[in-house]
């Protein structure tokens, strides 16, 4: 079960900050695949952030860091 006010809290912290911070750049980087993907559970797009700031406030025994490295691997745009 969801507990809203645990999401809102990681959401809150330092640690979803920086989380924050790093996906950003990810976007903001030609080196990364970061479109907007659809979501069957959303009627529109799911911006890059959005989604995995979603997914690691839900699956709270993810270790951040090492989402962000996998993901960093999964999106890496080869040349």
């Amino acid at each position: 079960m969801v507990n809203p006010t645990r999401i809102q809290r990681f959401l809150d912290s330092e640690d979803a900050i920086e989380i924050r911070n790093e996906l950003e750049k990810m976007m903001k980087s030609k080196d990364f695949n970061t479109k907007s993907t659809y979501t069957p559970s959303t009627i529109e797009d799911q911006p890059f952030v959005e989604k995995h700031m979603r997914y690691l406030s839900l699956h709270m025994n993810v270790k951040p860091e090492q989402y962000i490295s996998n993901l960093k691997l999964m999106t890496r745009v080869t040349k």
